[in-house]
């Protein structure tokens, strides 16, 4: 199993996953303690000497002007840490609190929070020993980054609040225990340190990047599909019509349909007597690549966030000075995670109106009504209502998708007097990906069934892949039967990769 050594510098994203849902080990760079260890003698210094620091020497928020002496350093931070574990709702999944674990230790690991050592790497031992906090979904602004679900984390290293251990909720103290973990006792600068940042936000946003980014491929795999179920013309594929309005997306997207559609028998016997095709067809490449451009940025925004410092104030060596800022505001995250939300929900929206086609017999090229045998109509309903749950799902996306990141509500007596929402943001980005994924699910199930009835006519070299992938697991509709469980199946083939990863085994990698 790879470990990944962690110095604030070099993480990617695809780190992040494996740690989050494969259990890879984390480990500080030696590299890094040297700094840390200088960070922290600053701190150390500026309370021995009482020198007004905010959150290190003073009060939080309002409280700023409030003095706290070098005796009551300790009580502060963990006071902190007790007095913003107000989270709300269920607990966030395994592989979030993985990753947000990991980005907090990373942040830290940079050398510019003032921590010891000690508690970077009491992180790394609860990600190898598996002890998640429970940290509950609701309760962030994203003002001060992710304040209440980070204090339930740090709740954990003090020997306080709770986790998950070895598939049983209990106490922290007692996990730690058992994990032979020895609790912290916070000092000076460490509880804000701690719960200061983006780390929640950002990981729910990596890891829905992540499974975006193969949503993307997936939605043109089916989209091709349709596109050879309906006798699409390949003609608006042509690389001549993408070149002359280049947007990078588009012309990935336009390239994947036709490496997809590479000898098709479907196409080839089509006599292309239509002109062209409707939008959902025809505009494959102009939608998708729109959504493929916003998903690229979101990616560059998320490759600097996870290895930034997010915290306040931030301790600079050289010379030895504190400076307040407002790294923790999440509004770069909230921005990216509702631009991807928007995307994904454009995915799904265009995926609709390809189902709602190839499911209507005066639009389907000659396919039976909602994709069951002719003679068996009306006794049988086929595929009739799974076009209602793509589109109980897209309808459910345009509420959601509504951005985050206009709100804003004063929080601190109006210190913190605009917030991100970014941690909504990201959380909303996550539920839109879902219903993606089924929405595309439900398409692909269709297509697939369209293209049966196009036997023994082949799709071109990578949709007859995926086509005969599906069969493998899913059989072909003749009469009514129970159809969730093969919605779920082919999302799960979707959501795990194994789709994508069957494709390109044969035809060789997607963009």
């Amino acid at each position: 199993m790879k470990k990944i050594i962690i110095d604030g510098e070099n993480l990617t994203i695809e780190d992040v996953v494996s740690v989050a849902r494969h259990g890879n080990l984390v480990e500080l760079s030696k590299n890094a303690i040297e700094k840390i260890k200088k960070s922290r003698k600053v701190v150390e210094n500026f309370v021995s000497q009482e020198k007004t620091v905010y959150g290190v020497t003073t009060g939080f928020g309002e409280f700023k002007n409030v003095f706290i002496s070098k005796e009551q350093t300790r009580e502060l931070q963990e006071n902190l840490i007790r007095s913003h574990s107000v989270g709300v709702g269920n607990p966030l999944p395994e592989e979030i609190v993985r990753a947000t674990m990991l980005l907090r230790a990373n942040s830290l690991a940079k050398g510019y929070s003032g921590v010891r050592v000690e508690i970077i790497e009491t992180l790394c031992q609860m990600l190898n020993k598996k002890v998640h906090p429970v940290i509950p979904e609701k309760g962030s602004v994203g003002a001060s980054g992710d304040l209440a679900p980070l204090s339930h984390m740090a709740l954990v290293l003090m020997g306080e609040g709770e986790v998950f251990y070895n598939g049983k909720r209990m106490k922290g103290k007692e996990a730690l225990k058992l994990a032979g973990i020895k609790p912290v006792t916070l000092s000076s600068k460490e509880g804000l340190a701690l719960n200061n940042g983006t780390a929640v936000m950002t990981a729910i946003a990596v890891l829905t990047l992540y499974d975006a980014e193969n949503v993307l491929k997936c939605a043109d795999i089916a989209a091709a599909m349709t596109l050879e179920a309906l006798l699409g013309i390949d003609k608006a594929f042509d690389e001549r019509i993408h070149k002359l309005r280049p947007h990078l997306g588009q012309i990935k997207c336009a390239e994947n349909i036709r490496k997809l559609i590479k000898n098709s028998e479907i196409l080839s016997h089509n006599n292309h007597k239509k002109v062209q095709d409707a939008y959902s067809l025809r505009c494959i490449p102009q939608v998708h690549g729109a959504s493929r451009d916003a998903i690229n940025y979101v990616r560059k925004v998320l490759e600097i966030e996870i290895n930034s410092v997010t915290d306040n104030p931030l301790i600079f060596t050289n010379p030895p000075e504190a400076l307040s800022g407002g790294n923790f505001h999440g509004q770069p995250i909230a921005i990216a995670m509702d631009l991807l939300g928007i995307a994904l929900a454009e995915i799904a929206d265009i995926s609709e109106r390809r189902i709602a086609r190839i499911l209507d017999p005066h639009l389907n090229e000659g396919l039976p009504a909602f994709l069951i045998p002719k003679n068996k109509g009306g006794l049988n309903s086929g595929y009739m209502i799974a076009q209602y749950t793509a589109a109980a799902l897209v309808s459910e996306n345009k509420v959601l998708s509504h951005p985050a990141s206009v709100d804003s509500i004063p929080t601190s007596a109006n210190q913190e007097d605009h917030v991100s929402m970014g941690t909504i943001a990201a959380r909303k980005a996550r539920e839109i990906l879902k219903n993606a994924e089924n929405v595309i699910a439900i398409e692909i199930l269709c297509a697939a069934q369209g293209m049966d009835f196009r036997l023994p006519l082949k799709g071109g070299q990578g949709t007859r892949i995926a086509h005969e992938y599906i069969r493998k697991h899913i059989p072909h509709l003749n009469k009514d039967r129970i159809l969730y469980p093969e919605i779920n199946k082919v999302r799960e083939l979707i959501h795990n990769g194994d789709l994508v990863k069957r494709v390109e085994e044969k035809i060789g990698k997607l963009n």
